[in-house]
């Protein structure tokens, strides 16, 4: 944290990955291909956002990232500029595979359900994403998509 290594590990796929303790909670050692068959669609929240990434002028990232990143999502700030919370979520992609520093793109965002998120979940609600303690972007609520079934058995 604040640039200090926390935790470093080889995985599975050949290459190591570094933790902090702003990213690491229970999932960080489950493979992503794991996570997606663990979850039913009833497990998420599914939310069409507006994302928009900061150019590495402003601050953001240098390189863009891949569908299916999970960035720390804040809502909310204390007095002092520090976040109150960070929720999981990751950011999926309709049409290309990437998105850049600068860009502006509809996306999918899937939050897990079992966070205290809803209160957040308005249309037109604006919430920050970050890398750690760096903000590397922002996002607007467009539509609240309907996971739960359509008939109950």
């Amino acid at each position: 944290m604040n640039g200090n290594l926390i935790y470093k590990r080889w995985l599975d796929q050949g290459y190591s990955k570094v933790f902090d303790v702003m990213a690491y909670d229970k999932y960080t050692l489950a493979s992503i291909r794991d996570l997606e068959y663990e979850h039913k669609l009833s497990d998420l929240i599914l939310i069409r956002a507006e994302v928009r990434l900061k150019t590495s002028e402003e601050g953001g990232r240098k390189s863009g990232f891949i569908s299916g990143y999970r960035p720390n999502h804040v809502f909310e700030y204390n007095e002092d500029g520090d976040f109150l919370r960070t929720f999981i979520g990751d950011i999926v992609f309709d049409d290309q595979p990437t998105i850049e520093p600068g860009e502006t793109r509809s996306v999918l965002v899937r939050f897990l359900i079992q966070q205290p998120i809803e209160k957040y979940l308005n249309i037109g609600r604006k919430w920050w994403i970050h890398e750690g303690a760096r903000l590397i972007g922002e996002a607007e609520i467009i539509h609240i998509q309907d996971t739960e079934p359509s008939s109950k058995k």
